[in-house]
């Protein structure tokens, strides 16, 4: 198991991408704390991977607020210990034309998709300084950091932003021997997706004629992706985020539409 007696912190784990990555850490032999705003959602989720037999806590906290983080990373240490991964997966997604996009809007969305996983970055590695044993800090990006997606500006943007938090910590953090690195999903079949990016058959056209593999995405797809950065097999990888997408960053044209 590659991550054996490691401890893992996941953030917007209750459900989607975040609960998959918490499982897949937890298969692999971690210890994982899983942190959500929802604490219904969160105590369901913790309760199903702990019937599965997997050691994990849970801790209630809204990532746009620096106390609570740092709170729930101490919490994670007083559970199991220590920290070794730290997963920067909450993030939410407004839907709006660009133009209606209010200050509320936006300073919403960048509070936590953007300074909520910077003050993670920040908190995960003061312990894994102070544990001197290194450590690896994974951010949740998406393939709208590189697209032009007005729909989902302050999205896009905030993930724009993340994919230089990712790049400066790295740097900033390579002496300590904690690697910093992103994973960019493409459209993955999650409640999000179907809130935000998937809300009609004419979207759903549009996003398959722009996915040479001609499907949605599944969470677990993004976890093994996860387990294999926080993982030794990605030691000599920093500073990189990866796009698990189906293609779509690398076609600059439009694939046509398959029949049902």
């Amino acid at each position: 198991m590659k991550l054996e007696n490691r401890v893992a912190i996941v953030t917007g784990a209750a459900r989607g991408i975040g609960l998959a990555c918490a499982r897949r850490f937890a298969e692999e032999g971690g210890r994982v704390l899983l942190s959500d705003v929802n604490q219904e959602a969160l105590a369901a989720a913790t309760a199903l991977l702990a019937g599965e037999g997997h050691a994990v806590a849970s801790h209630v906290a809204d990532v746009a607020d620096r106390r609570q983080v740092e709170h729930m990373v101490q919490a994670a240490v007083d559970r199991f210990g220590r920290l070794d991964i730290m997963l920067n997966n909450a993030g939410i997604a407004i839907t709006k034309d660009f133009m209606a996009i209010t200050e509320e809007d936006f300073d919403t969305v960048m509070s936590i998709n953007l300074r909520g996983a910077f003050f993670g970055v920040q908190s995960a590695a003061k312990v894994m300084i102070a544990q001197g044993q290194g450590g690896v800090i994974i951010n949740m990006s998406s393939i709208n950091s590189r697209l032009a997606n007005p729909s989902v500006a302050t999205y896009a943007i905030s993930k724009g932003g993340l994919n230089q938090v990712t790049a400066t910590g790295a740097v900033a953090l390579a002496p300590h021997g904690i690697r910093v690195v992103g994973i960019g999903p493409g459209t993955i079949a999650t409640e999000m997706l179907n809130m935000g990016f998937l809300t009609n058959d004419a979207q759903r056209r549009m996003i398959m004629s722009r996915t040479p593999t001609g499907r949605l995405g599944q969470a677990s797809e993004v976890a093994s992706v996860a387990a294999f950065l926080a993982s030794d097999d990605a030691s000599y990888m920093t500073g990189q985020t990866l796009y698990p997408d189906g293609g779509r960053l690398i076609l600059n044209y439009v694939m046509p539409e398959q029949e049902a």
